[in-house]
């Protein structure tokens, strides 16, 4: 997928001027957060449970090597196939060798942010293999020809009229006058239409929310079984993962687990939380024949040892963004790439390089609510503060922002000529603003008013008061 971060502010004006787009938000921004507060009530032990997913992700991040190697073992004995990935390229070339070494014609997938940071669909499409997702959302928008706009809610900037209107141009095989009305029926026809397809495919492709070093198996969780289909009916299943997603033990995931649904959806627990180790062995009645393992790296290992480092905790759960107030009024299309909001104004420049992305970082209030509903509290807003600071200097912001804050900074540095300035700038405001109460328009201030009014101040400047303040309490 081709970044488009830089066009990020047009992407906004678009976003916040498309109806259509601003109704499908609201679902979010009501739904997510209300949901998470419910879930944590009834769990006092949540906090508690933060604390143990930080200190399992930090432990694993320091032996990574280790656990990697761990990893890689436990599925070779069990029968299965690990590939190391340095690029999104590699990773794609090796799944391509391995449809072909089966002759696959179709390809089934489950709901995979990997799989979009590779642009795997596109891949496998050009070389002639016809790809499928199983996942509800992500078949939604693989029908509109989209990319999600949310890491868990794929489909979240979708009203159902819009997936009614896309069910019907896509089903013609199906009776005209069938009605659509309610969610429930839309989720029926696309199930209808895609259980052909799980017995069509050759191959299975998943995610991973965890990859179990002591055991070597993949865990993926999921609310419509459609992962368990894609990996147990196709010849050949294949896992893809970046490097982060290995754990020690079961029992560590099985503590990371209880915080993930919570934090992601509200639910105690994904309705199917699934293990996999390995190809079918001789008794098993049923799943894959072959089994795969992608370990994609792109870019990650670069950020060990970094002040990026933890943001590789991250087990995407999408909470930072279902609190976030610039996400509830843009979208996730509006970031341009593969992971919005404010884990993706992180994960992105990391990937990408700031020269690319350095939009992104400065689309925050940093009001600080992702990193306080972050369930391995990741601290987003300080890692966004480190890509400002390098954008700043590799001279990638614009001159007059230069000039503005290096301004600012010669003012800031003489505490005193600061003082006497903002006195002296409030009382002149204070004056001309006092009989409207704000201005619509102000010299050097266009990247405010051009959007929103500037309030006219209304009395001393907050140092002042708080001067007076004290001379009073000394009094």
């Amino acid at each position: 997928m081709t970044i488009t971060s830089p066009a990020f502010k047009q992407n906004s004006k678009d976003a916040l001027n498309n109806k259509t787009l601003q109704k499908a938000l609201l679902n979010v921004e009501s739904g997510f957060i209300n949901k998470r507060k419910k879930s944590i009530v009834n769990l006092p032990e949540f906090d508690a449970l933060r604390d143990e997913g930080k200190a399992i992700k930090d432990h694993t991040l320091a032996h990574l090597d280790l656990y990697l190697e761990e990893y890689e073992k436990n599925v070779i004995a069990s029968g299965g196939h690990v590939h190391w990935a340095q690029t999104a390229e590699d990773a794609c070339k090796q799944i391509l060798d391995i449809c072909k070494n089966v002759n696959a014609k179709t390809v089934t997938k489950g709901k995979s942010m990997i799989s979009e940071e590779m642009g795997l669909n596109e891949y496998l499409e050009e070389n002639d293999l016809k790809v499928v997702e199983t996942d509800l959302g992500e078949y939604i928008i693989q029908l509109r020809n989209e990319k999600p706009s949310h890491i868990i809610a794929p489909a979240a900037h979708v009203t159902r009229e819009q997936v009614e209107e896309d069910f019907r141009k896509a089903h013609t095989h199906l009776p005209t006058d069938r009605n659509l009305d309610a969610p429930e029926k839309l989720l029926s026809e696309a199930r209808e239409v895609l259980r052909q397809q799980y017995f069509a495919a050759e191959v299975g492709i998943t995610g991973a929310n965890f990859l179990i070093a002591e055991s070597g198996s993949s865990i993926i969780v999921t609310n419509e079984g459609n992962g368990d289909l894609t990996q147990t009916l196709s010849k050949v299943h294949i896992v893809i993962a970046s490097l982060e997603k290995v754990v020690p033990t079961l029992n560590d995931a099985s503590q990371l687990l209880r915080i993930l649904a919570r934090s992601a959806t509200g639910q105690e627990m994904s309705v199917y939380t699934t293990i996999s180790t390995g190809p079918k062995r001789d008794a098993d009645p049923d799943g894959p024949e072959e089994y795969h393992v992608i370990l994609l790296d792109n870019g990650r290992t670069d950020m060990l040892g970094t002040e990026y480092q933890d943001m590789l905790r991250c087990i995407r759960c999408g909470a930072c963004m279902n609190h976030c107030p610039v996400y509830h009024a843009v979208g996730g299309h509006a970031y341009g790439w593969v992971y919005p909001g404010p884990m993706g104004s992180v994960l992105t420049p990391s990937l990408m390089g700031v020269e690319k992305s350095g939009h992104l970082p400065n689309a925050s209030t940093f009001c600080g609510r992702c990193e306080s509903v972050c369930p391995v509290r990741i601290p987003l807003p300080k890692m966004m503060r480190h890509w400002r600071e390098r954008e700043f200097e590799r001279h990638l912001t614009p001159s007059t922002q230069r000039i503005g804050i290096g301004m600012w900074a010669f003012f800031a540095k003489r505490p005193w000529l600061y003082h006497m300035s903002s006195r002296l700038g409030m009382s002149i405001l204070g004056r001309a603003g006092r009989k409207k109460g704000s201005f619509s328009k102000m010299p050097l201030g266009g990247g405010w008013t051009d959007y929103r009014d500037f309030p006219a101040p209304e009395g001393p400047t907050f140092q002042s008061l708080w001067k007076n303040r004290e001379n009073g309490d000394a009094a």
